[in-house]
């Protein structure tokens, strides 16, 4: 059996970064000496949502890739020897930033990086003020534990996106995310919409005959600009087998956690559905366009 143990860490983040850093350090060494050879890590871990506001001070937490953090998170990853997904503010030049998902290879190299490439912007999550959509288009990062289609939170919507990481010979699909409830929803849409989240992905695992690895942040983050009553984020990280089945489900708390995958099982479900096989390419040339009238 080809199998892999991936490690997620659902954390909740404070205005401390370098206790933020600290603690996913620690996550990452607790599942690194329980075996884990891929660690996954939510979207903009090192810092709190900084999007609920549109503040120009913020554009200080970005920093170059390679830069700091990919140094802290390298020197773990050869440490350990663990492929780890990091996801950071990156600063290209002043006025040009992206929200970018950084493969690190287990010799501490960088393996390949993904600008998140659909950019929400919406009450409490002003993204299009901060990132420039991404220009790498859409990717698998090859590791020595595989071929990696990672994606970033928004873009798990969009099927196209994992339908064009799947194309591509992608093995897992991973969005590293930070979403949450709305305080002025009740309970019942509250649960609506995280349930939405949860589906949608397992579409993707279904659609594409891949996993899916979505890692969540957790906890209540005050607006700093008091226009919001702030940000609930839901936790809920998971893993999907290939057939959409839960494999592993967070509570709304602080996680870590090992999920073993079996790769081998993923292909034999891809020889029993072979939705590649029946995909119509002759009549799909619509899907550009943005609406058909």
């Amino acid at each position: 059996m080809r199998s892999l143990k991936i490690g997620i860490i659902q954390q909740h983040n404070t205005a401390d970064i370098q206790d933020n850093m600290k603690r996913l350090a620690d996550g990452i060494t607790l599942l690194a000496q329980q075996g884990a050879q891929l660690i996954v890590l939510q979207e903009l871990h090192n810092s709190l949502y900084f999007c609920q506001e549109e503040n120009v001070d913020n554009f200080d937490l970005a920093e170059p890739i390679p830069g700091p953090s990919t140094d802290f998170y390298s020197a773990l990853a050869k440490q350990y020897e663990v492929v780890i997904i990091t996801s950071l503010f990156e600063k290209r030049t002043a006025g040009l930033y992206h929200n970018t998902a950084v493969v690190i290879e287990k010799d501490g190299s960088i393996a390949g990086k993904y600008r998140k490439m659909h950019i929400p912007d919406d009450p409490a999550y002003y993204e299009k003020f901060y990132f420039t959509p991404g220009d790498l288009g859409f990717h698998p990062i090859d590791t020595s534990v595989g071929r990696l289609g990672v994606l970033v939170c928004w873009d798990q919507w969009y099927p196209e996106a994992a339908r064009l990481m799947a194309m591509q010979g992608a093995e897992m699909l991973i969005y590293p995310t930070a979403i949450g409830y709305a305080a002025n929803d009740d309970e019942a849409e509250q649960q609506r919409q995280r349930e939405a989240w949860t589906t949608v992905m397992r579409g993707h695992a279904v659609a594409n005959g891949l996993p899916v690895i979505a890692v969540n942040r957790v906890g209540f983050e005050e607006d700093p600009s008091s226009q919001t009553p702030g940000i609930q984020f839901w936790g809920s990280s998971f893993v999907a087998g290939p057939q959409g089945e839960i494999l592993y489900r967070a509570v709304e708390e602080e996680t870590t956690a090992i999920i073993d995958i079996d790769l081998n099982r993923c292909e034999q479900v891809r020889r029993w559905w072979p939705f590649l096989r029946d995909r119509r390419i002759d009549e799909y040339g619509d899907i550009t366009k943005r609406f058909i009238d």
